[in-house]
């Protein structure tokens, strides 16, 4: 099958993040059996989901991993003048469906070259990672990488996540994480704010915090130009509390993101956040006994991607593919999963990250065609290698 055609079977598939995605992971593991390769399924704890991993070659060290998600954003509220899930050729040099850039494109083009790497000479092997729940947090990436390295008796060496990027060496990605904070405060008269404790006015507060957190990591000096904007930033997206003007809110929770540029971390962010909340309860819980402020996950954390210009995996890129100028996102993505694995990791894919989330989501033909370029000189690579 050309990657045209199984992109049409991929974009039939309306697996959404957070959904059993079974349907096209089993597609997807009929279609590369059916060419003699072994696959391996790496379920979820409830089996309504799972991920896929296989060897294409011999088991020695140095492979590289192709890793794609099979997973898509909604289409609800959109304004598709087609449908989101039948593949639609406008002979305008495009494929439209949701998916068809991010990241099923990527999928398709691998899986177009089953029949060739089953024959290939490899004298390193190429593996397929394929993983669900990417568009909800990179959820499944983790246990995949951890299955596969399991697995397999040799080491991967490299990762390379086809998410859209025009085909452009990514080497830097920004980390993630979701976080909702819950304020527990006290109600009452809104004439006696000074008697209680207003859980709106903590969040306001905890809120400033974080605000100027992000300033203070920035007045710090701490910047990489590479991204856009050039430092980590921090972002309150929701916020909810309270039942009427004139009544102390006992409750207010709000929803927020970090994304850190690599030299920053998550997990000091947070704690550093968790010391200032626990300095408050200090202080408040002489007012109302009961007052708490707790924060949560909303996923784990993503790390970031840093890959340096000298490793081997940026050279390989450049020797392979169409684009030999490297680049950054800001977008988070399962490339720093890998490399935090030990795996060094890149992105490169076709299509245009621009495309992707938006109603008339499309991939143009020639990106499909210069990725199954680069991945043909990536068979040659690991044919030819001394």
């Amino acid at each position: 099958m050309t990657a045209e055609k199984i992109l049409s079977e991929l974009i039939s598939f309306a697996v959404l993040g957070g959904e059993s995605n079974l349907s096209i992971i089993h597609w997807i593991q009929n279609y590369i059996e059916s060419f003699g390769v072994d696959t391996v399924l790496v379920p979820n704890k409830i089996g309504n989901k799972a991920s896929l991993h296989c060897r294409f070659g011999p088991a020695v060290d140095g492979g590289t991993i192709l890793s794609g998600h099979t997973d898509v954003v909604p289409v609800e509220g959109q304004d598709w003048e087609t449908d989101p899930f039948v593949l639609t050729d406008k002979n305008d040099g495009k494929l439209y469906g949701r998916g068809s850039c991010d990241m099923k494109g990527y999928v398709a083009c691998c899986l177009s070259l089953v029949s060739k790497l089953s024959k290939a000479d490899l004298k390193t092997p190429i593996y397929f990672a394929f993983s669900y729940d990417e568009e909800i947090g990179c959820l499944a990436a983790p246990e995949l990488i951890e299955h596969l390295k399991n697995y397999y008796s040799e080491a991967p060496k490299f990762a390379l996540i086809g998410e859209p990027s025009l085909m452009q060496p990514i080497v830097g990605h920004k980390g993630i994480c979701l976080f909702r904070t819950t304020v527990n405060g006290s109600a009452g008269h809104s004439s006696g704010i000074r008697k209680e404790v207003s859980a709106i006015h903590e969040s306001a507060r905890l809120i400033l915090w974080l605000e100027g957190k992000m300033n203070a990591l920035v007045a710090s000096g701490s910047i990489d130009n590479r991204f856009t904007p050039p430092h980590s930033s921090i972002h309150i997206g929701m916020i909810e509390g309270g039942i009427a003007p004139n009544v102390i809110a006992d409750q207010a929770s709000f929803s927020w993101d970090a994304r850190v540029i690599p030299k920053d971390s998550l997990t000091t962010i947070l704690s550093d956040f968790t010391d200032f909340c626990k300095e408050r309860e200090v202080i408040l819980q002489k007012v109302f006994p009961n007052f708490n402020i707790k924060t949560e996950s909303l996923h784990p954390p993503v790390p970031p991607l840093d890959t340096e210009e000298n490793q081997e995996i940026v050279s390989l890129l450049k020797k392979i593919g169409p684009r030999t100028t490297t680049g950054t996102v800001a977008y988070a993505a399962e490339a720093g999963q890998f490399a935090a694995a030990g795996i060094e990791s890149i992105i490169c894919g076709p299509g245009s990250i621009d495309q992707a989330h938006r109603a008339n989501e499309f991939i143009e033909k020639d990106e499909l065609n210069k990725c199954i370029a680069m991945l043909d000189k990536l068979i040659i690579v690991h044919s030819n290698l001394n």
